[in-house]
């Protein structure tokens, strides 16, 4: 037996294991995907045609087996149409996914300068949107505002939201420790269930999560409360350990990784 013929002999022996390993990959992801991207509307569905065929075929429903062959073509369709957003949203996933990641975590800076100027501008009952940028280009957004591409700090922050500026009506767009851009307009949210509380910017948070896989922060200006929108869904009212935990999570950052800022632009030396 050549080494050719042991290598074969080797493969045939681990095939099934790799067959299976895959298949448990592709099913896990799968199922990640349709999570966040509430396409678990459209399984629903599906298993629900699928179970009446199963009854028809079982029973030798004539009349039903031939209505459900019929209009099978028609289905397919309509459940394209009516199922279009989560359809939209998990292509755009896939296309997102980092599907062989290894849970490697990249270091991002200035995050703790968002959560500072988003504590003040809570307790001083002041708006506040800040969009941090994943995968997802989101340059039709920043260019609906100014930009800026300026270091970012918790006073830039306080200044453009703090106070009646131009700009502190629209969302500020965080990229790799920069403010790319200043007073952009999102899109709302297409849910139709969100509560009827919550203001333009909760839903303007929760449209872009739908759209792209951006995180959003979120601080109201009727209650100050602190929220967080990504992957289709608002967390309400956030404490700043779950902020803190969350966005560490999220934009993959390591516990060590924020820089701090110089004391002359911290806005809590200023206080």
């Amino acid at each position: 037996m050549n080494s050719f013929d042991r290598l074969e002999l080797v493969y045939n022996q681990i095939r099934p294991v790799i067959d299976i390993c895959l298949l448990a990959f592709v099913i896990y992801k799968a199922y990640n995907i349709i999570v966040k991207t509430h396409g678990m509307q459209i399984v629903k569905g599906l298993l629900a045609l699928g179970l009446a065929y199963t009854v028809a075929f079982v029973l030798n429903l004539t009349t039903m087996l031939w209505l459900l062959n019929t209009i099978a073509p028609w289905l397919i369709v309509c459940v394209a149409i009516v199922f279009q957003p989560e359809l939209r949203k998990i292509f755009l996933k896939l296309g997102q996914g980092d599907w062989f990641k290894l849970g490697t975590r990249t270091k991002h800076t200035y995050v703790d300068s968002v959560l500072i100027a988003a504590d003040m501008l809570s307790k001083q009952k002041r708006g506040m949107l800040v969009v941090f940028v994943r995968k997802t280009g989101l340059k039709d957004i920043i260019d609906t505002g100014t930009r800026l591409n300026a270091d970012l700090t918790s006073s830039l922050l306080v200044t453009i939201f703090g106070h009646d500026t131009p700009l502190h009506d629209g969302a500020c767009i965080v990229q790799s420790g920069k403010v790319i851009a200043a007073g952009c307009f999102l899109p709302l949210s297409e849910q139709y269930d969100i509560k009827k509380t919550f203001g333009t910017r909760h839903r303007a948070a929760l449209g872009v999560s739908e759209e792209t896989d951006a995180i959003v922060l979120v601080v109201s200006e009727e209650t100050g409360a602190i929220s967080l929108a990504y992957d289709s869904k608002l967390y309400y009212d956030m404490t700043m350990e779950q902020l803190t935990k969350t966005l560490e999570d999220q934009l993959e950052l390591t516990a060590d990784s924020y820089t701090e800022e110089d004391p002359a632009n911290d806005v809590t030396s200023k206080a």
